[in-house]
């Protein structure tokens, strides 16, 4: 045990606290931090919060922009769609240079629209085309239930049965996890039956981050379509879909890229595909070639790229968020981020394992490269204790998220986490475990 300057012994509490201290004064992104909203109690106090896996906080800047919106509607009407500060007609193009540096793609490989699942349908319109002998999708056994719902309903779209055209991976049994050697072993076994594989980017229940390079060749390799939800992904763990060649990948934007609740999602569509207009779709007027899109010609031309499967002009006051969040994310750098997410999740790491070894079993990987900035934590109590936890987590000023039936998610996001507040989160959660236990 180390000494104070008198000679005072410190505890183990007030080391991590000197810790996190320390890494805080040394953090080059610790100023983002005031560019955000950060919640506060009744009684003014802020509120540590490790919700942004669920919905990433607001940035300041994005009332001024959703303003100056509100202003051009206000003082042009429907001359904004070309004189507006920022024209509302090519609005969504404003956001793909900083999508395409986060998702590793080019430019023309992105776009803004809809919502994820809404984009997980249209690319399943492209990319599932099941015949007699490839008519079945490979996915998870626990993806998030909206992928399921969409799969299930395509399937039986076409006349297929989720019983014999659905695969879901699980884990070995005891493991809470998937072993990228048993998917890619499971990838080629079916490979003939595959018509499409979905992939998590990162699974929203465990935290866990996937092979994602290995997975989308193993399922090319095998001839199947490839898409991934990125939906935990983007904006949390570094992405290259371009050289990852998977075929689409879908997100929302609520979670780590803060556009604010139901915000406008985003879509990637391999260039190969960018100029097959033989490939069918789902089409809208927005996707038509925007040199003629208002000649009206009943004969529809797809822009070439991710631009090609929109169907409507932008929602504007949902992607006025979104611009002011990407452009926080282009100052701060992905790889900056990702440097400060691996070292704000191990601290988190190392003190629930110091602090409540016999109490809390983590669940998410412990090696960074197999996670983004998410724990999913197991308290070792009975259900409804445990469920109490979040309860009382939450009455001290900690938020977090549950997931039935027993996983609490706590994600320190890099961009307005500090160690401090991991500390302190920490140390909440220890004291409410004892308390619940006395």
């Amino acid at each position: 045990m180390r000494h104070g300057h008198a000679g005072t012994r410190l505890s183990a509490a007030q080391l991590s606290r000197a810790e996190a201290q320390a890494h805080d004064a040394a953090d080059p992104l610790a100023g983002f931090a005031r560019e955000f909203h950060h919640p506060h109690d009744t009684e003014g106090r802020k509120l540590l919060y490790f919700g942004g896996h669920s919905l990433g906080l607001q940035p300041k800047s994005a009332a001024a922009m959703i303003e100056e919106e509100l202003e051009d509607w206000r003082r042009l009407g429907v001359l904004g769609h070309h004189e507006a500060t920022r024209p509302w007609i090519p609005y969504h193009e404003r956001a793909a240079p900083a999508l395409a540096e986060l998702a590793g793609a080019l430019e023309g490989e992105v776009v803004a629209m809809n919502s994820l699942t809404v984009n997980l349908h249209l690319m399943m319109v492209s990319f599932f085309r099941p015949d007699s002998t490839r008519n079945t999708v490979l996915m998870e056994s626990s993806a998030f239930p909206s992928d399921r719902y969409a799969v299930v309903s395509q399937l039986e779209f076409h006349g297929l049965r989720p019983a014999q055209n659905l695969i879901e991976l699980e884990p070995r049994a005891g493991e809470r996890t998937l072993r990228t050697e048993d998917m890619i072993e499971r990838i080629e076994r079916e490979g003939s039956r595959l018509s499409l594989v979905l992939l998590p980017g990162v699974q929203y229940l465990t935290g866990q981050s996937f092979d994602l390079n290995a997975l989308i060749a193993a399922s090319r390799r095998a001839g199947a379509r490839v898409g991934v939800d990125l939906a935990h992904a983007i904006g949390n763990t570094p992405l290259q879909l371009h050289d990852w060649n998977a075929d689409f990948a879908v997100w929302c934007s609520y979670k780590y890229l803060n556009a604010g609740p139901g915000a406008v999602g985003g879509c990637f569509v391999h260039e190969r595909h960018a100029r097959n207009a033989d490939l069918p779709r789902f089409a809208g007027w927005w996707g038509h070639n925007k040199a003629e899109r208002f000649l009206y010609d009943p004969k529809f031309d797809p822009i070439d790229g991710a631009q090609g499967w929109q169907i409507s002009n932008p929602p504007i006051l949902s992607t006025a968020p979104l611009l002011a969040s990407l452009e926080i994310f282009q100052r701060a750098g992905m790889a900056a981020l990702r440097k400060k997410s691996i070292a704000l999740t191990g601290f988190m790491q190392r003190l629930i394992e110091e602090r409540l070894p016999a109490d809390v079993e983590i669940i998410t990987p412990k090696d960074p490269g197999q996670r983004g900035c998410q724990l999913s934590l197991r308290i070792a109590r009975p259900a409804a204790l445990a469920k109490k936890c979040l309860e009382q987590l939450a009455a001290a000023g900690v938020i977090g998220d549950w997931r039935e039936p027993d996983v609490l998610r706590l994600a320190p996001i890099p961009l307005y986490n500090s160690f401090a507040d991991v500390f302190a989160a920490v140390d909440v959660l220890a004291r409410t475990i004892r308390a619940l236990s006395s």
